[in-house]
């Protein structure tokens, strides 16, 4: 965290103004200070001259993608989502008008703890004998987001309900379509795979609020180990809770895993459950049938393969500088994603 005089992308005194104007319990002037992490959206944490913490939170500046960085989006999640099981920071304000700083913002409440990003994380903040217990927290908390009505909530328009991934596969497909020529990279396979598991779409059966990017860098951790919070939630929409949650289980790292996430995986250490295991709590809690888990692994591996295939080819393009990026090491990740759906594709075979 890094204190700061003048923090990026807001207009201090009219925040404050704002802030004095439209919400109680929290007295300005604040002491600003940045938080890391959360997909290069502008956050940060507030002190109030009475000691009172809370986190403000506003898009990155500059042109932004359709949909990217939907401040009202995650608003309404937490705001929908606070007197549910689901652990979320409380919401405290949201401010759409731009003429105050620029942008969208909202200010939630603070949250004691941390998200785990790699080895290191762990084992400073997750005590060997806490590590089961939040294996079965964070799997838990899926299950409790899985198991809300949308429409009971108030998010039956979040999103579309029609198949979520097919509607996936649309757009990831024509991603790796249009990033070939870019990444001077195609492999049979991925359109192999496509038509695969579009021949044998499994009904999605109802349609359930899902995160999208569920893991331990988007959980803060309690310091006895639980889900003190879920944040991250811009790109939450409806749709199949299946490949919500096989997403969180292919970042889940064991150890040996070559597709980790990062070097030192946080999870990829004693004390921490295994995929099969988690898989295995949340089909206790939720009563879903995952025998067609290994399309979902298999779908959402392709899915990775996709994504990074696209961000290789604003590289080798000239779209994005490469400084710093490993090249050969993300195309080496394109085509172990692509073996891992294989692997799991042969298992349904």
């Amino acid at each position: 965290m890094k204190q700061e005089e003048q923090p990026e992308g807001y207009n201090v005194a009219n925040v404050e103004s704002w802030v004095s104007n439209n919400i109680e319990g929290l007295t300005p002037p604040f002491k600003w200070t940045r938080l890391e992490g959360g997909h290069s959206n502008l956050t940060y944490q507030l002190d109030d001259s009475n000691g009172k913490q809370a986190v403000i939170r506003r898009p990155p500046q500059g042109v932004l993608l359709p949909k990217a960085h939907d401040m009202s989006r995650e608003w309404a999640l937490i705001s929908a989502l606070g007197p549910t099981p689901v652990p979320v920071p409380e919401a405290i304000g949201f401010c759409e008008n731009p003429d105050v700083t620029g942008a969208w913002f909202y200010i939630m409440g603070m949250v004691n703890g941390r998200p785990l990003y790699n080895g290191d994380d762990s084992r400073e903040w997750v005590a060997e004998e806490n590590r089961g217990l939040l294996g079965e927290s964070f799997i838990d908390v899926l299950a409790d987001l899985h198991a809300q009505d949308p429409d009971s909530l108030g998010l039956g328009d979040l999103g579309k309900k029609d198949s979520y991934v097919a509607r996936q596969l649309k757009t990831w497909y024509r991603s790796w379509n249009a990033s070939i020529e870019g990444a001077k990279l195609d492999d049979p396979r991925a359109h192999e795979f496509q038509q695969y598991f579009l021949d044998h779409l499994p009904d999605q059966g109802s349609v359930k609020v899902v995160h999208g990017d569920y893991g331990c860098h988007n959980c803060l951790i309690g310091a006895g180990g639980r889900v003190a919070a879920v944040v991250d939630w811009e790109i939450s929409t409806l749709g199949d809770p299946l490949a919500d949650l096989t997403y969180a289980l292919n970042q889940w790292a064991e150890a040996g895993d070559e597709l980790a996430p990062g070097a030192d995986p946080p999870t990829a250490m004693p004390g921490f459950h295994s995929r099969g295991e988690l898989a295995s709590r949340y089909a206790e809690k939720t009563g879903r049938d995952l025998s067609k888990l290994d399309y979902y692994i298999a779908f959402n591996r392709w899915k990775s393969a996709a994504i990074v295939h696209g961000v290789y080819a604003r590289y080798m393009d000239g779209k994005k500088s490469a400084d710093g990026a490993d090249l050969d090491e993300m195309r080496t990740r394109i085509g172990m994603s692509l073996d891992r759906a294989e692997e799991a594709i042969n298992r349904i075979r």
